[in-house]
Protein backbone atom coordinates (compact mmCIF):
# COMPACT_ATOMS: atom_id res chain seq x y z
CA UNK A 1 0.00 0.00 0.00
CA UNK A 2 3.11 2.31 0.89
CA UNK A 3 4.60 1.27 -2.38
CA UNK A 4 1.49 2.26 -4.23
CA UNK A 5 0.99 6.09 -2.21
CA UNK A 6 4.84 7.13 -3.35
CA UNK A 7 3.76 5.84 -6.82
CA UNK A 8 0.61 8.28 -6.99
CA UNK A 9 2.45 10.48 -5.47
CA UNK A 10 5.51 10.78 -7.86
CA UNK A 11 2.99 10.48 -10.88
CA UNK A 12 0.97 13.59 -9.36
CA UNK A 13 4.55 15.31 -8.72
CA UNK A 14 5.71 14.35 -12.85
CA UNK A 15 2.65 15.81 -13.85
CA UNK A 16 2.44 18.35 -12.19
CA UNK A 17 6.03 19.44 -13.43
CA UNK A 18 5.32 18.40 -16.56
CA UNK A 19 2.40 20.85 -16.93
CA UNK A 20 4.10 23.69 -15.35
CA UNK A 21 7.83 23.79 -16.85
CA UNK A 22 6.73 24.02 -20.41
CA UNK A 23 5.00 26.80 -19.82
CA UNK A 24 7.82 28.54 -17.56
CA UNK A 25 10.46 27.57 -20.31
CA UNK A 26 7.61 29.03 -23.23
CA UNK A 27 7.08 32.23 -21.69
CA UNK A 28 10.70 32.76 -20.23
CA UNK A 29 11.85 32.21 -24.25
CA UNK A 30 8.30 33.55 -25.87
CA UNK A 31 11.45 35.89 -28.17
CA UNK A 32 13.13 33.00 -29.05
CA UNK A 33 10.23 30.56 -30.12
CA UNK A 34 8.31 33.04 -32.21
CA UNK A 35 11.49 34.09 -33.79
CA UNK A 36 12.13 30.50 -34.84
CA UNK A 37 8.97 29.92 -35.55
CA UNK A 38 8.54 32.63 -38.26
CA UNK A 39 11.97 31.20 -39.52
CA UNK A 40 10.42 27.63 -39.77
CA UNK A 41 7.64 29.21 -42.02
CA UNK A 42 9.63 30.92 -43.88
CA UNK A 43 12.63 28.58 -44.56
CA UNK A 44 10.06 25.98 -45.49
CA UNK A 45 8.74 28.73 -48.38
CA UNK A 46 11.60 30.56 -49.12
CA UNK A 47 13.01 30.66 -52.91
CA UNK A 48 9.41 29.17 -54.36
CA UNK A 49 6.87 31.37 -56.08
CA UNK A 50 4.70 31.24 -53.84
CA UNK A 51 6.52 31.43 -51.10
CA UNK A 52 4.06 30.76 -47.63
CA UNK A 53 1.05 30.25 -50.15
CA UNK A 54 2.62 26.83 -50.59
CA UNK A 55 1.50 25.74 -46.54
CA UNK A 56 -2.14 26.52 -47.70
CA UNK A 57 -1.89 25.09 -50.69
CA UNK A 58 -0.49 21.80 -50.15
CA UNK A 59 -3.12 20.76 -47.41
CA UNK A 60 -6.14 22.06 -50.20
CA UNK A 61 -3.91 19.76 -52.84
CA UNK A 62 -4.54 16.47 -50.41
CA UNK A 63 -7.73 17.35 -49.62
CA UNK A 64 -8.92 17.66 -53.25
CA UNK A 65 -7.58 14.26 -53.85
CA UNK A 66 -9.04 12.67 -51.12
CA UNK A 67 -12.53 14.36 -52.11
CA UNK A 68 -12.54 12.98 -55.68
CA UNK A 69 -11.67 9.84 -54.45
CA UNK A 70 -14.49 9.23 -51.43
CA UNK A 71 -16.96 11.66 -52.90
CA UNK A 72 -16.79 11.33 -56.60
CA UNK A 73 -15.37 7.74 -56.81
CA UNK A 74 -16.65 5.91 -54.23
CA UNK A 75 -19.41 8.50 -53.84
CA UNK A 76 -19.64 8.07 -49.78
CA UNK A 77 -23.02 9.16 -48.41
CA UNK A 78 -23.42 10.90 -44.78
CA UNK A 79 -26.85 9.81 -42.89
CA UNK A 80 -28.74 12.97 -41.69
CA UNK A 81 -28.68 14.40 -44.75
CA UNK A 82 -25.58 15.82 -43.49
CA UNK A 83 -23.24 17.11 -46.30
CA UNK A 84 -19.94 14.73 -46.62
CA UNK A 85 -17.81 17.91 -48.17
CA UNK A 86 -18.41 20.03 -45.33
CA UNK A 87 -18.17 17.20 -42.39
CA UNK A 88 -14.79 15.80 -44.64
CA UNK A 89 -12.94 18.70 -44.87
CA UNK A 90 -13.67 20.12 -41.39
CA UNK A 91 -12.19 16.25 -39.95
CA UNK A 92 -9.66 16.10 -42.48
CA UNK A 93 -8.05 19.45 -41.55
CA UNK A 94 -7.70 18.97 -38.19
CA UNK A 95 -6.03 15.79 -38.51
CA UNK A 96 -3.42 17.24 -41.50
CA UNK A 97 -2.75 19.21 -37.86
CA UNK A 98 -2.27 16.32 -35.91
CA UNK A 99 -0.44 14.62 -38.12
CA UNK A 100 2.05 17.22 -39.36
CA UNK A 101 2.58 17.73 -35.30
CA UNK A 102 3.22 14.37 -34.31
CA UNK A 103 5.44 13.66 -37.99
CA UNK A 104 7.75 16.36 -37.04
CA UNK A 105 8.11 15.77 -33.23
CA UNK A 106 9.99 13.09 -34.31
CA UNK A 107 12.83 14.92 -36.25
CA UNK A 108 12.80 18.11 -34.05
CA UNK A 109 16.21 16.95 -32.92
CA UNK A 110 17.40 16.44 -35.70
CA UNK A 111 16.23 19.41 -37.82
CA UNK A 112 17.66 22.32 -35.04
CA UNK A 113 20.94 20.09 -34.06
CA UNK A 114 23.06 22.40 -36.36
CA UNK A 115 22.10 24.90 -33.41
CA UNK A 116 21.92 23.55 -30.25
CA UNK A 117 25.35 21.75 -31.02
CA UNK A 118 27.43 25.05 -31.29
CA UNK A 119 26.07 27.21 -28.29
CA UNK A 120 23.74 26.85 -24.75
CA UNK A 121 20.26 26.49 -26.12
CA UNK A 122 17.38 25.48 -23.95
CA UNK A 123 16.09 21.68 -25.79
CA UNK A 124 13.05 21.94 -23.61
CA UNK A 125 11.57 24.02 -26.01
CA UNK A 126 11.88 23.02 -29.01
CA UNK A 127 8.56 20.48 -29.37
CA UNK A 128 6.99 23.82 -28.27
CA UNK A 129 8.28 25.58 -31.54
CA UNK A 130 6.77 22.43 -33.76
CA UNK A 131 3.42 22.97 -32.07
CA UNK A 132 3.31 26.67 -32.42
CA UNK A 133 4.53 26.84 -35.86
CA UNK A 134 1.77 24.01 -37.15
CA UNK A 135 -0.89 26.13 -34.61
CA UNK A 136 -0.33 29.22 -36.33
CA UNK A 137 -0.74 28.29 -40.43
CA UNK A 138 -3.52 25.72 -39.34
CA UNK A 139 -5.60 28.20 -37.41
CA UNK A 140 -5.31 30.45 -40.41
CA UNK A 141 -6.40 27.01 -42.65
CA UNK A 142 -9.25 26.20 -40.57
CA UNK A 143 -10.42 29.95 -39.79
CA UNK A 144 -10.76 30.05 -43.57
CA UNK A 145 -12.53 27.03 -43.85
CA UNK A 146 -15.40 27.16 -41.26
CA UNK A 147 -15.94 30.94 -42.73
CA UNK A 148 -16.97 29.18 -46.61
CA UNK A 149 -18.31 26.27 -45.06
CA UNK A 150 -19.74 27.63 -41.22
CA UNK A 151 -19.88 31.25 -41.44
CA UNK A 152 -18.21 33.99 -39.27
CA UNK A 153 -19.76 32.31 -36.16
CA UNK A 154 -17.45 29.27 -36.72
CA UNK A 155 -13.96 30.94 -36.73
CA UNK A 156 -12.99 31.70 -33.32
CA UNK A 157 -14.29 28.13 -32.32
CA UNK A 158 -12.15 26.45 -35.37
CA UNK A 159 -9.21 28.56 -34.31
CA UNK A 160 -10.19 27.42 -30.69
CA UNK A 161 -10.27 23.92 -31.47
CA UNK A 162 -6.38 24.05 -33.01
CA UNK A 163 -4.86 25.66 -30.17
CA UNK A 164 -6.73 23.50 -27.77
CA UNK A 165 -5.02 20.61 -29.98
CA UNK A 166 -1.63 22.12 -29.66
CA UNK A 167 -2.15 22.15 -25.76
CA UNK A 168 -3.49 17.97 -25.94
CA UNK A 169 -0.45 16.99 -28.09
CA UNK A 170 2.31 18.74 -26.20
CA UNK A 171 3.26 15.30 -24.40
CA UNK A 172 3.21 13.18 -27.11
CA UNK A 173 5.30 15.84 -28.50
CA UNK A 174 8.26 15.25 -25.94
CA UNK A 175 7.72 11.40 -25.95
CA UNK A 176 7.74 11.20 -30.31
CA UNK A 177 11.18 13.87 -29.95
CA UNK A 178 12.97 11.57 -27.43
CA UNK A 179 12.20 8.50 -29.24
CA UNK A 180 12.98 10.03 -32.29
CA UNK A 181 16.57 9.96 -31.46
CA UNK A 182 16.76 6.42 -29.22
CA UNK A 183 14.62 4.62 -31.07
CA UNK A 184 15.09 6.02 -34.94
CA UNK A 185 13.52 3.02 -36.45
CA UNK A 186 10.27 4.23 -35.66
CA UNK A 187 10.46 6.92 -38.04
CA UNK A 188 10.40 4.53 -40.91
CA UNK A 189 6.66 3.09 -39.89
CA UNK A 190 5.38 6.30 -38.49
CA UNK A 191 3.68 7.19 -41.73
CA UNK A 192 1.69 4.13 -42.07
CA UNK A 193 0.73 4.33 -38.03
CA UNK A 194 -0.36 7.97 -38.77
CA UNK A 195 -2.51 6.78 -41.47
CA UNK A 196 -3.75 3.51 -39.67
CA UNK A 197 -5.40 5.54 -36.84
CA UNK A 198 -6.93 8.22 -39.11
CA UNK A 199 -8.65 5.39 -40.73
CA UNK A 200 -9.86 4.20 -37.22
CA UNK A 201 -11.49 7.81 -36.68
CA UNK A 202 -14.46 9.54 -37.78
CA UNK A 203 -13.06 11.73 -40.46
CA UNK A 204 -13.96 10.01 -43.72
CA UNK A 205 -17.50 8.41 -42.00
CA UNK A 206 -19.75 9.42 -39.27
CA UNK A 207 -19.25 7.14 -36.12
CA UNK A 208 -22.89 5.61 -36.58
CA UNK A 209 -22.29 4.24 -39.69
CA UNK A 210 -19.79 1.80 -38.37
CA UNK A 211 -21.12 -1.45 -37.58
CA UNK A 212 -21.81 -2.50 -33.97
CA UNK A 213 -19.24 -5.22 -34.04
CA UNK A 214 -16.57 -2.20 -34.99
CA UNK A 215 -17.66 0.31 -32.60
CA UNK A 216 -14.92 -0.58 -29.98
CA UNK A 217 -12.24 0.93 -32.44
CA UNK A 218 -13.07 4.27 -31.39
CA UNK A 219 -13.67 3.52 -27.65
CA UNK A 220 -10.13 2.58 -28.02
CA UNK A 221 -8.73 5.56 -29.92
CA UNK A 222 -8.51 8.99 -28.51
CA UNK A 223 -8.33 11.09 -31.48
CA UNK A 224 -11.95 9.63 -32.13
CA UNK A 225 -13.22 11.72 -29.23
CA UNK A 226 -11.33 14.48 -30.65
CA UNK A 227 -12.84 14.23 -33.86
CA UNK A 228 -16.01 14.12 -33.10
CA UNK A 229 -15.81 17.29 -30.53
CA UNK A 230 -14.49 18.84 -33.05
CA UNK A 231 -17.61 18.12 -35.07
CA UNK A 232 -19.79 18.77 -32.10
CA UNK A 233 -18.53 22.33 -31.94
CA UNK A 234 -18.42 23.15 -35.45
CA UNK A 235 -21.59 21.20 -36.99
CA UNK A 236 -23.88 20.81 -33.81
CA UNK A 237 -23.27 17.47 -34.10
CA UNK A 238 -23.86 14.91 -31.40
CA UNK A 239 -21.26 14.08 -28.40
CA UNK A 240 -21.42 12.43 -25.02
CA UNK A 241 -19.39 13.44 -21.72
CA UNK A 242 -17.47 10.59 -22.36
CA UNK A 243 -15.58 12.08 -25.35
CA UNK A 244 -13.98 15.01 -23.28
CA UNK A 245 -13.36 12.44 -20.40
CA UNK A 246 -11.41 9.86 -22.65
CA UNK A 247 -8.31 12.36 -24.17
CA UNK A 248 -8.71 13.74 -20.73
CA UNK A 249 -7.09 10.81 -19.06
CA UNK A 250 -4.96 9.96 -21.49
CA UNK A 251 -3.10 13.55 -21.46
CA UNK A 252 -3.25 13.37 -17.87
CA UNK A 253 -1.59 9.63 -18.12
CA UNK A 254 0.74 11.00 -20.83
CA UNK A 255 2.19 14.33 -19.41
CA UNK A 256 4.17 13.11 -16.36
CA UNK A 257 5.81 10.36 -17.70
CA UNK A 258 6.39 11.93 -20.90
CA UNK A 259 8.43 15.39 -19.49
CA UNK A 260 10.18 12.75 -16.92
CA UNK A 261 11.20 10.62 -19.86
CA UNK A 262 12.53 14.23 -21.50
CA UNK A 263 14.52 15.18 -18.08
CA UNK A 264 16.37 12.15 -18.20
CA UNK A 265 17.22 12.07 -21.83
CA UNK A 266 18.11 15.87 -22.26
CA UNK A 267 21.66 15.43 -20.90
CA UNK A 268 22.32 12.67 -23.85
CA UNK A 269 20.75 14.37 -26.60
CA UNK A 270 24.02 16.16 -27.59
CA UNK A 271 25.69 12.90 -27.74
CA UNK A 272 23.57 11.00 -30.09
CA UNK A 273 23.49 13.57 -32.71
Amino acid sequence: MVKILKLIKSWLFATKNGLIEPLQYSYQHRRLILMLARRDIVGRTSGTMLGAGWLLLQPALQLIGFWFLLDVVIKVRLTGGLSFLEYFLIGMLHWFFIAEVLQRSLSVYHEYASIYQKMPFPLAILPIITVLMSAIIFSIINGLAALIFVGISGVPIAILNIFILAFWLIPLCYLLGIVGIFLKDVAQFFPFLISFVMYLAPIMYQPEMLPESMKWVLDFNPFSDLIILIHAGLQGLKWEAINIIRPLIVWLLLLGPAWVLFRRSEPHIREML
